[in-house]
């Protein structure tokens, strides 16, 4: 099921299960929707209504826009929150999730809209990411070569081998990247644009959990930036996912689901003013 919310005009589409209480909010990251996202979704053990967010970008959501920025996606999150939360029985806020990019943004919003009720982050990026790779998404991007976009994505910003690359071109899921690879060079460009204010981050009074691939730890290019993330933040607690990397919602949704739900029970418990640390 689809549900709108409009923001000045821009049609922002999320998928919906229904369910009751607070509602869980997923924000997908770059190369990502609500369609990507279901298999995570679908092995959700929670009974609290379930919503993913196509971010502006996505069919059926509206453009970029001409002024796209990390402000733009945080005000768009805000508006959905502000949707979100306007039930009587939903007066506890929102549950949120982000993913990557989504992470960065659900932090942002998290900053600056009190309905937040949790956090759980998976691998959350922030500048400098992936600039080796801007010049060739914007050529790609003036050509309108889709294909050339996802093998940069793919080799230059996720560091995947060429064989694996070649592999994914074959199969179905080729297709279903190029879409999503159409406002890449954008949004990494914003990405890189954004100045983050770490000390902020530590401030944030909700639950925090932060979801790392094991495969990840400590490597570049997600790793690096979830150190500096998680160093200024120790009250979150951090929870390593053994033998995943970046794509565990594509490659293990069933475990990523797993350990999204035992963060919603932690959160759930949890006295924020409580030093969690790492696990």
């Amino acid at each position: 099921m689809l549900v709108q919310v409009v923001r000045d005009g821009v049609v922002l589409a999320l998928s919906h299960r229904s369910g009751q209480g607070r509602p869980l909010l997923l924000v997908p990251g770059v190369m990502a929707d609500a369609a990507s996202w279901q298999p995570v979704v679908d092995a959700l053990s929670t009974d609290q209504p379930v919503y993913v967010l196509n971010r502006r970008g996505r069919r059926p959501s509206g453009p970029l826009g001409d002024d796209y920025s990390v402000g733009t996606e945080v005000e768009d999150l805000c508006r959905v929150l502000d949707e979100l939360g306007t039930d009587d029985d939903r007066s506890g806020g929102v549950d949120v999730f982000g993913w990557s990019y989504g992470g960065l943004i659900a932090l942002e919003a998290a900053r600056r809209h009190a309905g937040v009720h949790s956090l759980t982050l998976y691998e959350p990026v922030m500048r400098p990411f992936g600039l080796q790779a801007l010049d060739a998404l914007r050529q790609a991007d003036e050509a309108g070569d889709l294909d050339r976009a996802v093998e940069v994505v793919n080799r230059d910003v996720s560091g995947f081998s060429a064989e694996y690359v070649t592999q994914l071109r074959r199969s179905p899921v080729w297709q279903a990247l190029r879409p999503l690879a159409a406002p890449l060079a954008r949004e990494l460009a914003a990405l890189n644009e954004h100045a983050v204010e770490l000390p902020g981050y530590g401030s944030l009074p909700m639950p925090v959990t932060l979801l790392l691939g094991g495969d990840n730890e400590g490597l570049p290019p997600y790793g690096e930036p979830f150190a500096r993330i998680s160093a200024a933040m120790p009250r979150a607690r951090v929870r390593v996912m053994p033998g995943q990397g970046h794509l565990a919602h594509a490659q293990d949704p069933r475990t990523l689901a797993r350990f999204i739900v035992e963060a919603l029970d932690w959160a759930h418990r949890k006295d924020p003013s409580v030093t969690a640390g790492h696990e």
